[in-house]
């Protein structure tokens, strides 16, 4: 197994620490709403660092501020799918607006992998 480029594991950490509003808001549904899988924060991986990443299902859950590139974002979902995850991005906004419906549709994908893998 290639070992973590210590500066992106450095990074992850801080981001660990420092996670925006947005951020520490979904982590606390997530874990708090305890969908059945585990969830990482700042996940390492491929040279990139994923908000949160529930490695069993190779799920990938990704928080968009404004300033987000979303053509670099697109490549990068682009390079994960490829490796078969699923990703799937929402809107700092979509957060605090939407909860709910946040929540729900992590729920509905992380019932809709469990089913693949099940092969069902």
């Amino acid at each position: 197994m290639a070992r973590l480029d210590p500066e992106l594991r450095k990074q992850a950490q801080i981001n660990r620490r420092k996670m925006n509003h947005a951020e520490t808001r979904l982590w606390w549904h997530i874990r708090r709403r305890q969908f059945d899988v585990q969830f990482r924060r700042q996940h390492v991986a491929y040279g990139r660092i994923m908000d949160f990443a529930c490695l069993s299902l190779k799920l990938n859950i990704e928080v968009d501020g404004s300033q987000h590139d979303r053509e670099l974002d697109r490549l990068r979902d682009e390079f994960l799918r490829a490796r078969g995850w699923t990703v799937i991005r929402f809107w700092s906004w979509e957060i605090y607006r939407d909860n709910e419906d946040v929540l729900a549709t992590i729920g509905g994908k992380i019932d809709e992998l469990k089913r693949t893998l099940e092969g069902g």
